[in-house]
């Protein structure tokens, strides 16, 4: 969801010092959420800002670049790896379990196929 303007949030403090309205009364007026109007006015009492904050970091990545190129030279070496072999592979080297998904992504990172060979006997 997008963050409210900087002109929207200044607006919410301006009624809030002029008419004296209480949180609830805020949230009605400008059709937003009690718990925006909250968090707004405590940031604006503590910092004195009410710019949006910056949005919060995901997990971070399981794999180093490290990982993802020593993957990539399995696959190089070995391309009749699955993703399971490879994940059973990883875990042994460097003793740390991750699942296929994670696999998966790392193999597309690399722009690189896992095909597997038919065999023909």
């Amino acid at each position: 969801m997008k963050a409210y303007s900087q002109d929207f949030r200044q607006k919410i403090i301006d009624v809030y010092h002029r008419e004296k309205l209480s949180q609830r009364q805020l949230a009605k007026r400008f059709d937003v959420a009690t718990s925006f109007i909250i968090k707004l006015l405590k940031q604006y009492r503590e910092t004195g800002n009410i710019a949006p904050k910056a949005p919060g970091g995901g997990k971070p990545a399981q794999l180093t670049p490290a990982h993802v190129q020593t993957i990539a030279d399995w696959i190089c070496a070995t391309n009749d790896l699955t993703l399971a072999q490879l994940c059973h592979d990883f875990e042994q080297r460097y003793r740390m379990r991750v699942s296929r998904s994670t696999m998966g992504r790392a193999v597309q990172q690399l722009k690189l196929t896992v095909k597997k060979n038919l065999s023909s006997d």
